[in-house]
């Protein structure tokens, strides 16, 4: 048995949002600084640039992390990598070169409080089931998901359209059942969300965070001509069809 006050709102730090097993711990205030350096916490802390954690209670369950996430394990927590064989390893390090991701992804089950590392960035909590089992991540999101869940690579419709607009050409997709927790540029508030049924968006620069995987993601020229895409100072966009959601950080 273990007790502890991870959990508990102080009156500096509360659980600002909670999703399944993962709970987001906000400091209000960096109050851990020098003199020197109180003037720019201060206004920090009025911009919303706060430390955050995610904690995970676990309770017979599993969670998978990004490597080196984990600050604290409290409890009977184990932890193991999600590598299976010599193939499996060289299969995850190719997906790690294309998408930025780690190749490993370290697996903890048990019972007990998983804390991760303190993080300026904004976390998202997202319920793969509202996105249809499948959800795309922009490179460099992904920080956590319960284990149920698996990490796969798709590639763009288009590789030669991609390459030509400087965008990558594969990113990571989460699928399955649980929580994945992100770690977005830009807070939840902020995100624009579009929904598509049957119709198209096209986006000019990687705006988009994240989008469903049932959408056609593809890279195309403005214009039906290279002259047309360039006098119109546009050049490349991202374009996504069909039915499904897309998270755009429009600032």
């Amino acid at each position: 048995m273990f007790q502890t006050n991870a959990l508990e709102n102080t009156m500096n730090r509360s659980i600002t949002k909670k999703k399944g097993i993962f709970s987001v711990l906000e400091y209000n205030r960096d109050m851990s600084v020098t003199p020197l350096e109180a003037s720019n916490a201060y206004f920090c802390s009025k911009m919303g640039v706060r430390k955050r954690q995610v904690i995970a209670e676990l309770n017979g369950s599993a969670v998978m992390l990004q490597a080196g996430a984990m600050q604290m394990m409290i409890g009977d927590i184990n932890a193991e990598t999600n590598i299976q064989g010599a193939g499996d390893l060289l299969k995850k390090a190719f997906a790690s070169k294309v998408t930025g991701e780690s190749a490993v992804k370290p697996k903890y089950t048990g019972t007990g409080q998983l804390i991760l590392e303190p993080t300026y960035k904004h976390i998202l909590l997202e319920d793969l089931d509202d996105w249809g089992g499948e959800l795309v991540i922009d490179d460099g999101l992904f920080l956590a998901c319960d284990a149920s869940a698996e990490l796969t690579v798709v590639a763009r419709n288009n590789i030669s359209s991609a390459a030509l607009g400087g965008e990558g050409l594969f990113n990571t997709c989460i699928r399955g059942k649980g929580i994945a927790v992100l770690e977005s540029p830009v807070p939840r508030d902020e995100l624009m969300v579009i929904e598509l049924n049957n119709d198209t968006a096209k986006i000019d620069g990687n705006m988009a965070i994240a989008w469903s995987n049932t959408l056609q993601f593809t890279v195309e020229r403005t214009t039906k001509t290279l002259i047309g895409s360039a006098a119109s100072g546009e050049g490349f966009v991202n374009v996504y069809r069909g039915t499904g959601r897309i998270l755009v950080a429009t600032v």
